[in-house]
Parts: structure tokens; sequence; C-alpha cells
């Protein structure tokens, strides 16, 4: 039994778990009680187009800009897991985003001798998961605290071996939270082919959603706590057809409006006071990893409601002037859809291929748009994006991959398309 809490994240039959990659649940599947892992990523990209802020608010000035080159750390994780005994387990999850942040406080020779606070370089540093689950059966788990919402297939599968991409599947990382994670309780369990969750969790906040990235920044919070006035509930279901084949479906539901702090929107006979903000995203995805090809698939589509009195409350005279709400109008609706498939073409090579090293030649095509209001875009058709990539993933191990790939943005007229290339090697694992 106790191994079955070893897959707490993962939407895995035990019977097909070699289909998958370790890194989606916090715990390994040794014996020990305690469990270290985690996964990594280091990239560089070669950026043939324009940087500059204003590149789609006047596209034809800066058609000509030259490349820019960046080094990144996307993401490095920590798993930290404990099993209790009697069913009772302990989940945590740390990680840094491009390097975590720093701050220092410096003497400033050249400013009168003046102490003054930097902020040296950007990143995020986020506990991701902390949640104690019990095991009742193979069934039934009760799971509370704060854990990854798996609505959509980049956030159920986010390790960097889950994609092949050197950064994560653009469509859903635009206009879902992701990785979306949050405070709440889970029930969750497998029977059969399937595998099942259902979750509450604190609801999304409409004030933090925008033109460019639609729900994207709703799950944050830029306080000390999670306003939760309002709740979500995220379901997941998984039917592992046969082995190497899996089908997903999942969604999210909840109101965002009336979810900030403070709620200053209501009261006072105000026109906003009985504002929902409805949200509802739904979303199926597909994996097959047999003949050698791995094949991925996903679509989302997702609905706000009452946008109209949400960009009204948004504008800058609804709130504080230096308020951390985003003022930038949000869409009805947002939608994406992607597909990749790789060949191993390693598997034709005996030596290569007894060796256990594996080298997927893919292409990947995607479709996502952000800001699909209820009239006319007018100047934002830059958020319609199709985008191609091609590239190789060399697996010398299989914890290890070294990535290539070569992405092209296409956008409609008279925006200029985004090509770029981009070099990573990540891992995923366990070290006890």
């Amino acid at each position: 039994m106790r191994k079955l809490v070893f897959y707490l994240l993962t939407f895995i039959p035990l019977s097909v778990c070699a289909q998958e990659n370790a890194g989606d649940s916090v715990f390994s599947h040794e014996t020990s009680r305690l469990s270290i892992g985690g996964y990594g990523e280091a990239a560089f990209s070669r950026n043939f187009y324009s940087d500059h802020v204003n590149r789609y608010s006047s596209p034809e000035s800066y058609k000509n800009d030259p490349s820019h080159g960046r080094f990144d750390i996307p993401h490095a994780v920590i798993y930290l897991g404990y099993d209790f005994g009697k069913g009772w387990t302990l989940g945590t999850e740390i990680e840094f985003e491009h390097t975590g942040t720093g701050s220092a406080i410096e003497n400033e020779a050249d400013e009168a001798a003046e102490w003054e606070s930097e902020q040296e370089k950007g990143g995020e540093v986020e506990l991701e998961q902390f949640w104690i689950n019990k095991e009742f059966s193979a069934a039934a788990n009760l799971k509370v605290g704060h854990f990854v919402v798996p609505v959509g297939l980049n956030n159920a599968h986010h390790e960097p071996l889950n994609y092949f991409t050197v950064y994560r599947p653009e469509g859903e990382n635009t206009i879902l939270p992701s990785t979306w994670h949050d405070t709440g309780i889970s029930f969750w369990g497998r029977s059969g082919r399937f595998k099942y969750e259902l979750q509450v969790i604190a609801g999304l906040n409409a004030m933090f959603f925008n033109r460019d990235k639609w729900v994207h920044h709703g799950a944050g919070s830029p306080f000390e706590f999670k306003p939760a006035t309002q709740l979500g509930f995220a379901g997941r279901l998984d039917y592992y057809v046969l082995p190497g084949l899996r089908l997903g479906i999942s969604g999210f539901y909840g109101n965002s409006a009336h979810n900030t702090f403070p709620n200053d929107l209501k009261g006072d006979g105000k026109p906003y006071d009985k504002v929902k903000g409805t949200v509802a995203i739904g979303a199926v995805d597909m994996t097959l990893k047999r003949w050698n090809w791995i094949v991925r698939a996903q679509a989302d589509y997702g609905y706000v409601g009452e946008t109209d009195k949400l960009n009204a409350i948004k504008d800058a005279k609804a709130h504080a002037s230096n308020s951390p709400v985003k003022s930038a109008m949000i869409g009805k609706n947002a939608v994406c859809m992607g597909i990749e498939a790789g060949y191993n073409v390693f598997s034709q090579i005996e030596k290569l291929r007894r060796s256990d090293q594996k080298l997927y030649v893919f292409g990947r095509c995607e479709y996502y748009d952000s800001y699909i209001p209820t009239g006319n875009k007018e100047m934002f058709d830059y958020t319609n994006v199709t985008r191609m990539a091609f590239g190789v993933n060399y697996h010398p191990v299989p914890q290890i991959a070294v990535k290539a790939d070569y992405s092209l943005r296409l956008l409609k007229s008279p925006y200029n398309n985004e090509p770029s290339l981009n070099l990573g090697i990540c891992y995923e694992g366990f070290f006890l």
C-alpha cells in the first residue's frame, strides 16, 4: 500500500508507470521513508526579432531591429517527501525560477555615502507544494495543503522530460497559471484504468487577469496570504486505454470577482457589488509512448463572464493608483491547442539501443490566443499566435536530456514573425 503513495502527483496506474517520468511525483519509488529529488533546466536562446516594448504597438518601426540573446535557468526544483507510515505522507516542492531573487543594502560612495537598497537580479522562489496525504485505499486518498492544480497537460505533467521544446509549451503556459499550484483540499484515487482527482481551492483573482496572459497571473497573490473569499473547483480524469496510451480531461470553475484584498468593491451601493466574473476552463489531452514514438496533444478553451464590468473595475479610476491590479483589458475567451511528435532514431541502432541512449527528432505545432473579446480586437491581434518548432532531444541517460529547437511564431499582419533558436539541458530524478 505504501508504494501507491509514491505516485501522489502522478496520474499513472502502477501497471503503466513506465510510460511517464518519475519526476511527476515528489516521492521516489524506493522503500526509504525519506525521498529527495527534483528537476532543473538551463537554457540559451537567440531571438531573431525585436525585444522593444513597443514592437506590437508600432511593428513597422522595429521590423529590422537586431537579434538578442538570453541565458536562463527557467526552473530548479527540490523535492522532499516523507512517509510517516499508516498511510500518512508529506510532500514538498521548492522551486527557484530564473535563479531566484537577489537584493542587497549597499553604501554608495558616489552618492555621498548613502545607504541604498538594490534589486540585483530577478526571479522567483516559491513553495510550490506542501501537503499531507492520508491514504485510505487505492481508490480513496485525501490530500490537504498546497499542491499542483492539474488542469491542462502542461500543469499535470510540467517536468522538463514531459515536453520536447527547450521551454514549456507556449499555449497553456500563456493562458493558464503555470505551474498552477494552490492551497485547498483534494480527493484523488485510482480504480482500474482510471485515475481521478477533485480539488477545492482558492479562487482566481480577476484583478490580475490581463490581455497578454488571460488568467495566467490569477492564481498569484502579492500578499503574505492568498485571498479565498471565492473558492474554485478543479478536477481531472485520466483513462489508460492500453499500455503507453493515456487520455485525459480536466477543468476548473469558480468566480473571480471580489477575491482580492482589501475587498473594497462591495458596499455603499457601488455598481460592481453583484459582479461574479465566473471562470470556466475545459481541457482535453493525450500522451502516446509506444513503438519508439512519443506523441502529446492538448486543447484548452476558457471563458470569463462579465468582462465588460471587470474591465471597468480594472480601470485606474476604480482602484487605488498604487495597487497591484493589472489595468490591461481581459478577453471573454481564450483558446490553445497543440500537438508534438518525436521518434527515437537510436532505436534503429542496436549498440545505442542496448546502452539506453535515445535521440528523439521532433516537431511541434500549436495555436493560441489569450485575448478573444466580445467585440472587435482592434489593435491587439498580436495575441493570435501560430507557432512551429522543430528539433532534437538527446538522452545520454534516462534522467537527462540535451535539447535544441528552432521555433517560429507566426503572427498576423502587420505584426512581425518571431523566430528563435533555443538550446538547453535538463534533468529529472531522485537522489534518495
